[in-house]
């Protein structure tokens, strides 16, 4: 059995990567957000749901333990938000960490928009933990799976990827960890 956290559970990919694997006998899922109540009414029953803030140490604390996979969909200060995530993995000795950052951060000169995406970036790279950071293009709702990868120091390509595909790679990240350590993939839809 694996245990899955999802801190920022009640984002648009995130609820996706939760119904994802949701019947997936194999894997537990704890769902973390600060606002539990937009979450669909139905999951309490099916996942662990706690409330709090990615800023709250002790929170995460409680969340942490005892997970094999934390998946990181957040926004705000990312920055301070990941420095708090990335201590608190390495407090309880989880080791193995998913996150959203954006295209575009390895680009000079960096837009000012960016600079959150890449200090999550940099923090994870240099955090010593077995990471999978994905870059994707800007989302579409289109109900289609189609994306490729590109990996960092590449050239980023393609167009808008749907919020379906990249909760599809990171479903896929989950179930298969050992096959995506330490890698920052650029995400998108391939150019027809």
């Amino acid at each position: 059995m694996k245990n899955v956290l999802i801190i920022g559970a009640s984002g648009g990919i995130a609820q996706i990567v939760t119904d994802l694997l949701l019947n997936d006998k194999t894997i537990n899922l704890t769902l973390f957000a600060r606002k539990t109540y937009r979450l669909k009414s139905n999951l309490t029953s099916k996942c662990t749901v706690i409330e709090g803030d990615a800023m709250d140490k002790e929170a995460l604390k409680t969340a942490m333990r005892g997970q094999d996979i934390v998946y990181v969909n957040l926004a705000g200060n990312l920055e301070r938000m990941t420095k708090n995530i990335v201590g608190v993995m390495q407090e309880t000795g989880v080791t193995k960490i998913i996150a959203i950052s954006s295209i575009g951060i390895y680009n000079t000169p960096l837009k000012s928009v960016l600079v959150p995406y890449r200090k999550l970036a940099d923090v994870i790279e240099a955090s010593g933990l077995d990471y999978t950071i994905l870059r994707p293009e800007w989302f579409s709702n289109e109900n289609e799976v189609d994306y490729e990868t590109t990996l960092k120091g590449t050239p980023e390509k393609g167009s808008v990827i749907s919020r379906k595909s990249l909760a599809s790679l990171i479903t896929e990240i989950i179930k298969t960890p050992e096959q995506f350590k330490q890698l920052n993939l650029g995400v998108n839809k391939p150019n027809s």
